[in-house]
């Protein structure tokens, strides 16, 4: 048995190992583009599939593509869909602009797969062809952006939104178990008035629903695409009434409302879509790694440190030094979140890079969102359960502290005055004393009305 075949396409003859469901164009991508050793997500080409099985139902509605191909087609997309043949998928991500390999390479594996299912031959495009029949009415500008929609708009809200809610709940139910805790607040590092433990994480736990509601919004955008643009947004070589017909079939596959855009040059043409949920996972990784380092410092120590907290030991924290413990959980998310805060920069350089009608840059940006989404998704859950979970409050130590605040001073500033309420707070520091006992060596007023304006739980109520 032979184990290459030979594939021609306009620059010549391509050897192909005979096994092989992917054709000449994917071959030549695949000996051009040895770049990174990543390859084209698992995700993509399954919702990449879901677009030609789309496509090939729409164009059998209008009568362009004849049953026996299209359920050939439509067989083939299911089974890629499924997960298998993704051994048949190897572009690497850096590659020749726009994703024409990566469509190509839909393109011939489906066309392969096709003519196995109807008794045909690999490489027998007289009966079906990857252009003619698997790419009818699209072009790799239109389905490679649709798809990178498609992708990204799943994995935004069956992953990632799923995770961000779930560390909501979270922080939440860390705010309820520690609403009557009380420690000193801090504002530029240094000590200030009460604060509830609980209320630091209320204010975590709302800035995470801030989050989920600012990439809801930026992912709606997701759900306009241009399928029947084809090239430049003109829709030249696609069917009267494809548009509409291979949208409704892909929102009945998905359950997603996709919509066509209003105008498809403008989204042929732009990426600002992608570049607003770039800048929404910017903006979380931002949000993410201010709660990981507040942690972080709450849990300093814990001899030397702020103390206020203990995180969960996950795992030794020194090769040299026994016993010492990592806030470790809280390292890594902070590390996902640069890397998110950096993908967003090229994002940003690859959306506003583009040329006319099209821009050629997308398989970065779709790689950069979806790795950003995953790592981020992962990262979110790991952290959840096992580091927000199991946090614990060193109350006594809290406690301790916020007796010896002196910026209890501030509470007595309206009753004595700014200036006599802070020689008292400096006396204190300088003295080593808290400063109710300031101000009761020095008969400021009686004991019971110290009581209550000095009192840290209730200085952390608002009025």
């Amino acid at each position: 048995m032979a184990k290459f075949r030979i594939e021609k396409d306009f620059l010549g003859g391509v050897k192909i190992p005979a096994e092989a469901y992917y054709g000449a164009e994917t071959q030549r991508s695949m000996n051009n583009y040895d770049i990174s050793g990543q390859s084209i997500p698992a995700t993509f080409i399954r919702h990449y599939a879901m677009i030609k099985r789309s496509a090939a139902l729409a164009n059998m509605k209008l009568g362009k593509l004849n049953e026996r191909k299209g359920r050939a087609i439509v067989r083939a997309c299911d089974e890629i869909i499924k997960g298998k043949l993704a051994e048949q998928f190897n572009i690497d991500y850096f590659q020749s602009g726009a994703g024409t390999s990566v469509n190509m390479n839909l393109n011939e594996v489906i066309a392969n797969r096709a003519l196995e299912i109807i008794g045909s031959k690999k490489g027998d495009y007289r009966v079906i062809h990857p252009n003619d029949d698997v790419n009818m009415s699209q072009s790799t500008n239109d389905t490679y952006h649709a798809c990178m929609h498609l992708t990204v708009y799943s994995e935004l809200t069956e992953a990632l939104l799923p995770a961000l809610e779930s560390l909501q709940k979270a922080l939440d139910k860390k705010a309820h178990e520690f609403s009557n805790v009380v420690k000193t607040g801090r504002t530029h590092l240094q000590d200030a008035v009460p604060i509830t433990l609980g209320q630091e994480f209320s204010g975590y736990a709302s800035s995470v629903g801030r989050q989920i509601k600012n990439i809801k919004n930026s992912s709606d955008k997701l759900l306009d695409i241009s399928l029947g643009g084809t090239a430049v947004g003109t829709g030249i070589e696609a069917s009267k009434g494809y548009s509409y017909a291979v949208a409704g079939e892909l929102r009945k596959y998905t359950k997603y409302r996709f919509r066509l855009a209003r105008n498809f040059f403008d989204i042929q043409q732009n990426q600002d879509e992608e570049g607003w949920v770039s800048s929404s996972l910017r903006d979380l990784a931002v949000a993410l790694n201010k709660i990981s380092n507040d942690l972080r410092l709450m849990n300093s120590g814990p001899a030397s440190g702020f103390g206020d907290i203990t995180l969960p030991a996950v795992q030794p924290g020194s090769s040299i030094m026994p016993g010492k413990v990592n806030p470790s959980m809280a390292e890594m998310l902070n590390m996902v979140c640069f890397q998110v805060i950096g993908m967003d920069t090229t994002v940003s350089y690859c959306a506003e890079s583009g040329q006319l009608e099209l821009n050629v840059y997308m398989p970065l940006i779709a790689y950069d969102l979806l790795y950003s989404i995953r790592i981020l998704s992962n990262a979110v859950n790991t952290f959840t359960t096992r580091c927000v979970a199991g946090i614990k409050a060193n109350r006594e130590r809290m406690g301790r502290n916020v007796s010896m605040d002196m910026s209890l001073a501030t509470a007595l500033a309206p009753f004595i005055g700014y200036e006599r309420a802070a020689k008292i707070a400096r006396k204190a520091l300088k003295e080593g004393k808290s400063v109710k006992e300031v101000c009761m060596e020095l008969k400021i007023m009686p004991e019971r009305d110290l009581n209550r304006i000095l009192n840290p739980r209730k200085l952390t109520r608002r009025k």
